[in-house]
């Protein structure tokens, strides 16, 4: 009997694959990557390329750079997001704007194992369940696949966590949010997000590939809490500074 081709199962059959195929090249520097041991997970970049573009500090609240470690920054203490804390392998900087592109509209699917390997190593204390970002059905048939989906079980390897992906549902079709002003930005969101079904946990992680103004996590925070969740994280690749 053959058994099921799950998310998890496609994208470590996809990476095996590649790399096996394509040359594996730094996207910063073009050199190519040091060749590992056919178990170890592929790099999104090289080692030196990596600490010249990602040796900041970044806020554990908001997610944004900061000069030193902080918990909260002075912004987060005046005015606190609607979750409790926000992991990001880093800013919305290069490479990763162009290795986001490939993973959502190339089919770049193997890119969500080092995605995942190296936010992981910044999840200190991991939520118990992984809520992905749902899409709409529209939105889903077009790209073809869930991209938020395909990154909560890699990770869910990695920090040995569950991935509910039908607890939050998407079931009004909006707009791109990239783009819109914060007031447009607010009503393309209005309604477009329900709960289904009990919260199996408190603790739980909302995972998505991009964080901006927060406005979409910030209204799954208000639902999440109102369906008993007592502490909210958001796991994302990169978040971008406020305008």
């Amino acid at each position: 009997m053959i058994s099921a081709i799950t998310p998890r199962r496609f994208t470590r059959l996809l990476t095996h694959w590649r790399g096996k195929l394509l040359p594996s090249q730094c996207p910063v520097c073009h050199l190519s990557l040091d060749a590992a041991p056919e178990s170890a997970t592929p790099a999104l970049c090289c080692a030196a390329c990596w600490d010249a573009h990602y040796s900041y500090c970044l806020c554990q609240c908001c997610g944004l750079p900061v000069p030193t470690p902080q918990a909260r920054c002075g912004v987060c203490l005046s005015h606190p997001p609607a979750w409790d804390r926000l992991v990001a392998i880093s800013a919305y900087e290069d490479p990763l704007p162009q290795l986001i592109h490939a993973f959502k509209y190339q089919q770049a699917f193997e890119l969500a194992i080092p995605f995942a390997r190296q936010l992981s190593e910044r999840i200190h204390h991991p939520a118990p369940v992984l809520l992905p970002v749902p899409l709409h059905w529209r939105r889903r048939w077009q790209r073809g696949f869930n991209q938020s989906g395909h990154l909560a079980w890699a990770l869910a390897d990695y920090l040995d966590t569950h991935v509910v992906d039908n607890v939050l549902v998407r079931h009004r079709h909006t707009a791109p949010q990239q783009g819109l002003s914060r007031q447009a930005r607010l009503s393309n969101l209005k309604h477009a997000f329900a709960i289904s079904g009990e919260l199996p946990d408190s603790h739980v992680a909302i995972i998505d590939d991009v964080v901006t103004t927060g406005q979409t996590v910030s209204q799954l925070c208000r639902l999440l809490r109102r369906a008993g969740a007592e502490t909210i994280d958001i796991y994302c690749l990169a978040r971008t500074d406020l305008p």
